[in-house]
């Protein structure tokens, strides 16, 4: 059975689906102001993960990932633009989707936008104040009344005491408490509106994701995930938001990825240490990231450096060059989950999604493979690695993807080029012509490997 750490209770537990054969998720996604960081890369590619193992093991699930397009990040971003928010959220929201497909990030089933939920999160805000869980201010904000949730703080394991002893911002006169969270925020000049019992204004952060998820996944559903940042005060003021509204349970299962970390800190736009994807995917290939994210537990801190790279990169070169010579495998192959290796995969991954041991398991099919050449480990390493989203390339396409050479692209063409005028210096015995392309190969990260079936070419 598939044992999940649950934030909410601090271990790992059971996964019992609320309907039998059908789990349902919510993911807090990006909010569309500027390029995916690697951190957020973790987040997609973890969750991506989740849902992956979950369909492996015959599961039906429905995977709601959210899209923040207005607040005040964003609003501020298209100021200094000198741009509209709409024009400025569809470029990113493009960007993003282009960074997660080509970190073999599936879609989810429906990534809905908040700008178009506003009647719903209005609608919401309404049953709160209703049920005195909220108010409307002098100003025009509607705030929620955290004293008011008796189970304020169960997913942190924050006291209201504690947080109100360690307040230090300065309080909002409007406010009837510190701690007290905006629901609705008053129109601005310049700001985009919408209507409102309490007058125009916009929603705030927090009320996204509680009305979005019960729109699609219900009042109660199976897993909430995000970022490990996001437990506090997100998640807890969601789970204030659903179940003050509902008076019942909201989510079974707290699911959290830990942050990328660079020089012990974490990795945010606000700190200014962060690489996008698109920086990072300049030097490495796409499946050398994805890959570099899966091989820690998903729940550790995973420590950013160009070695650490380069170290997931020479991994994941040992599993292809097992591969070498074989076809990129049908997806959606059968596995036959008797076979012991892939007992061992299972077990991992019903633990927790324990991708490091369940990577192990193929370092070990690729032992084998070196050893035997058996095209069932072949087969089985293949399968396997296509339940992460990995191993899905030729070998040979993967160890022969763009390089570059200074500042330039070297084509296979160029490639295949050089390795013929090699081939006519070695037959005229112009060694040292010979061993001068070699080496401009090799400075270009290119290996040419010369054998009985003539001469072929790897990334270095």
């Amino acid at each position: 059975m598939l044992k999940i750490h649950n934030s909410l209770a601090r271990e790992k537990q059971d996964f019992v689906p609320l309907t039998p054969g059908n789990v349902k998720i919510y993911v807090c996604g990006m909010t569309v102001y500027d390029y995916c960081h690697l951190g957020h890369a973790r987040m997609m590619v973890v969750f991506d993960m989740v849902v992956r193992w979950l369909r492996a093991t015959g599961l039906n699930v429905t995977y709601v990932r959210n899209i923040t397009d207005v607040d005040d990040k964003i609003i501020k971003r298209a100021l200094e633009n000198n741009e509209s928010i709409e024009t400025l959220t569809s470029r990113f929201i493009q960007a993003m989707e282009e960074d997660a497909a080509v970190l073999g990030v599936l879609p989810p089933t429906c990534e809905p936008r908040a700008t178009r939920h506003v009647e719903r999160m209005v609608a919401m805000i309404r049953t709160l104040v209703d049920k005195n869980l909220a108010y409307a201010a002098a100003n025009g904000d509607v705030y929620y009344a955290v004293h008011r949730f008796p189970g304020y703080g169960k997913l942190s394991g924050k006291s209201l005491d504690d947080l109100r002893a360690g307040e230090r911002v300065i309080v909002d006169p409007h406010k009837k408490d510190p701690l007290d969270f905006v629901l609705w925020k008053a129109a601005k000049p310049g700001e985009p509106q919408w209507d409102s019992p309490w007058g125009t204004g916009r929603p705030g952060w927090h009320i996204e994701c509680s009305a979005m998820s019960e729109h699609y996944l219900g009042e109660h559903f199976d897993i909430h995930g995000g970022g490990q940042d996001l437990q506090f005060p997100h998640h807890e003021n969601e789970i204030a938001q659903s179940e003050g509204a509902h008076d019942h349970p909201f989510v079974n299962y707290w699911m959290h990825n830990g942050f990328v970390r660079v020089n012990d800190e974490k990795m945010s736009k606000s700190l200014g240490n962060f690489f996008t994807v698109r920086e990072i995917l300049n030097c490495y290939q796409p499946e050398v990231v994805r890959f570099f994210i899966l091989r820690a537990h998903y729940r550790s801190a995973l420590n950013y450096s160009d070695q650490h790279l380069e170290d997931a990169k020479r991994a994941l070169d040992r599993l292809y060059t097992a591969l070498k010579g074989s076809r990129a495998s049908v997806s959606g192959e059968a596995i036959d989950w008797n076979e012991a290796p892939a007992r061992r995969f299972r077990e991992a991954m019903n633990d927790d999604f324990n991708t490091p041991d369940a990577i192990a398991v193929l370092f070990d099919l690729a032992n084998e493979i070196n050893k035997t050449g058996s095209p069932m480990d072949v087969a089985l390493m293949r399968a396997l690695g296509g339940v992460l989203g990995l191993l899905q390339q030729d070998s040979q396409q993967y160890f022969q993807d763009a390089v570059t050479m200074g500042d330039f692209v070297v084509s296979q063409e160029h490639i295949e080029q050089m390795i013929q005028q090699r081939l006519i210096a070695r037959s005229n015995k112009d060694y040292g012509e010979s061993d001068r392309i070699r080496k401009e190969l090799l400075d270009a990260g290119i290996i040419l490997e010369d054998g009985s079936q003539g001469t072929t070419w790897r990334r270095g």
